[in-house]
Parts: C-alpha cells; sequence; structure tokens
C-alpha cells in the first residue's frame, strides 16, 4: 500500500525524501501520478488538494494536513466520510509563529514604521521612548501557537492576555472567553494578536465592530487565517487612525491581487504567508508514525475534530 504525496510541485521531491528518511519502506507517490487507486492507504495533502478527488481511492485510511491549519481541508465536499484527518503540530512551526508575533509586536512597540517614514524623510527625531510594561498584547486564540506566543511575549515584560472559544488557564495570561470576554479583552488590547483556526465562528471576527472596541491607535497582527479579518473593516480604521498599523502574513485571497490597498498603504507590514513554513525534516517523523498509526488501526495523533472545525 501506498502514500500520496500532494504539495507544491517544488517542495514535493523534498517532502518524499524527508519521509523516506524515516521509513525507507514507504511507497510514496506524487500526485498526479497516483497510480491504481485502490492501492493509495494515506494522503498527506496540502491547501490545493481537491476534497472531490480523495474519493478516487477505495482503501484510504488517513488524511493529513501538512501545516497546522485544515480549514483548507473542510471546504466542502470536505473529506471523504468517516477517514481520520490529522493536523500538523509540529515544534518547527510554533517556534516560527512565535519569531514571527515577536518580531512584529516589537516592530510596532518600537515604534519601527515612525522611524522608517522619518528615514524616508531625513528627518532626526529622537520618539518618546515606550514602556514594556504598559503595552498590552491581546491573543485571539490559546491553542499551541497562541500559548507559545504568550509565552515569549510574558518573558519580555509584555502583560499578556488571551481569548478563546472555552475557558483556559495559561500560566502568567489573563484569561478570557466568550463573546462578553471577546469584546473586554479588545477594550484592553494595545495590541491585538489573531492565532485563531479558521471556523465559521472565527471568520470575519477582527471586524468593524471589534476594531472599535480597541484602544484608539492599536495595533493589529494576524499570522492565522486571511479570511479572519475584513479588509475594508481594517483599511477604515487604519484611515481613521483608530488602528495605527497592522503586520498581516495571510489574506483572502492568496496570493493578495496586485491592485489591493495593502501593497501600498505605509502603515500595513507584510509577509507572504511566510510566517510559519512547515520543514519537511522537521515535520516527517509525526507524519509517518500516523501513517504507521493507520496501519495497525489506531487513531493518529492530533486527530481534527470536525465539531470544532480544527
Amino acid at each position: 500500500m501506498a502514500v500520496l504525496l500532494s504539495t507544491k510541485a517544488a517542495t514535493m521531491a523534498m517532502w518524499r525524501d524527508a519521509l523516506l528518511a524515516v521509513d525507507p519502506t514507504l511507497e510514496i507517490r506524487l500526485f498526479p501520478d497516483a497510480g491504481d487507486p485502490a492501492g493509495i492507504e494515506a494522503a498527506v495533502v496540502w491547501t490545493a488538494h481537491d476534497m472531490a478527488e480523495l474519493r478516487r481511492y477505495p482503501n484510504l485510511r488517513l488524511i493529513v494536513s501538512m501545516g497546522a491549519g485544515v480549514d483548507h481541508l473542510l471546504r466542502p465536499p470536505g473529506p471523504p466520510p468517516g477517514i481520520p484527518v490529522a493536523r500538523l503540530v509540529d515544534r518547527m512551526l510554533t517556534t516560527q509563529m512565535g519569531e514571527w508575533v515577536l518580531l512584529n509586536v516589537l516592530r510596532f512597540h518600537r515604534q519601527d514604521l515612525d522611524y522608517r517614514a522619518q528615514q524616508r524623510d531625513r528627518v532626526w527625531l529622537e520618539l518618546p521612548a515606550p514602556v514594556t510594561a504598559e503595552r498590552r498584547i491581546g491573543i485571539l486564540g490559546l491553542g499551541e501557537l497562541g500559548t507559545h506566543a504568550a509565552g515569549l511575549l510574558r518573558g519580555l515584560g509584555f502583560p499578556v492576555m488571551g481569548w478563546s472559544r472555552r475557558p483556559k488557564d495559561v500560566p502568567g495570561v489573563q484569561g478570557f472567553h466568550g463573546p462578553d470576554g471577546l469584546a473586554a479583552m479588545a477594550a484592553r488590547s494595545d495590541m491585538l494578536v489573531c492565532l485563531l483556526p479558521l471556523t465559521p465562528e472565527t471568520r470575519g471576527i477582527v471586524d468593524a465592530k471589534l476594531l472599535g472596541l480597541l484602544p484608539r491607535g492599536a495595533f493589529v497582527i494576524n499570522g492565522a487565517r486571511g479570511a479572519h479579518v475584513v479588509d475594508a473593516d481594517l483599511l477604515a480604521a487604519l484611515e481613521g487612525g483608530q488602528v495605527a498599523g497592522a503586520a498581516l502574513d495571510v489574506f483572502d485571497p492568496e496570493p493578495l491581487p496586485a491592485a489591493h490597498p495593502f501593497w501600498a498603504h505605509l502603515r500595513v507590514v507584510m509577509t507572504p504567508h511566510a510566517a510559519s513554513i512547515t520543514i519537511p525534516a522537521s515535520a516527517a517523523p509525526q507524519l509517518v508514525e500516523n501513517i504507521h498509526r493507520a496501519r495497525r488501526g489506531d487513531a493518529p495523533l492530533n486527530l481534527v475534530d470536525f465539531g470544532a472545525g480544527y
């Protein structure tokens, strides 16, 4: 039985080699060269793969996302019924996202946008020094990524809050949950960091209402999914001064169209969905372990809860 591997053509061979380095006995087929559909037992896929196509494989036992997010797998028609879906929880993904969050929190905290504007205008002016203990950070999402980022920020002396769907107790982090908790945290957040999974409930969560609750001159940082942010509402908040700057790694759609206002906005910092990139050599042991679990009939690591959407 074989493993179907489906990702960007440029990285397909790298993924194959990483999986084989862990288990040289694996038979790996590179999509679209799937061969006999009956011979596929597991599919390791990324965002572009069509879920309807996976219904071709009668002996499929497992689907694995090559990243932490699984919203791309849940788009209609969704995975074949009854097939377990696992997501990737990888130390390197978590580390990279923490680095990206720190980069942008410090960028805004240390007034980098203002200093870059002064550099462009050849202005020599020292701005008032910011106080870390007075810059309150609110994190949307206290999963693996959010909890790690919260710890890094606390280590630098920032007061950190976190919002989740259900109550969570994270040491040193003031917790909020539910709709009332969301509003309460937003009103205290000088920087709002979004690290939520994308579900029907979180789609468009960073909208005009939420942005209007932030302290005036707050910053928005989104490393989760582009659809969490209502672009027109964020642009209006930037133009009106309610939001002083935004760091965005994710967009809806991707790639971001060339005519989109974010490209040229002086208060928007963009990266091309590069905050946290899966490294095949780091992820491969977990993927292979899940393939072996599927063969034994055991539940995979990091099984997706379809009810929760992640």
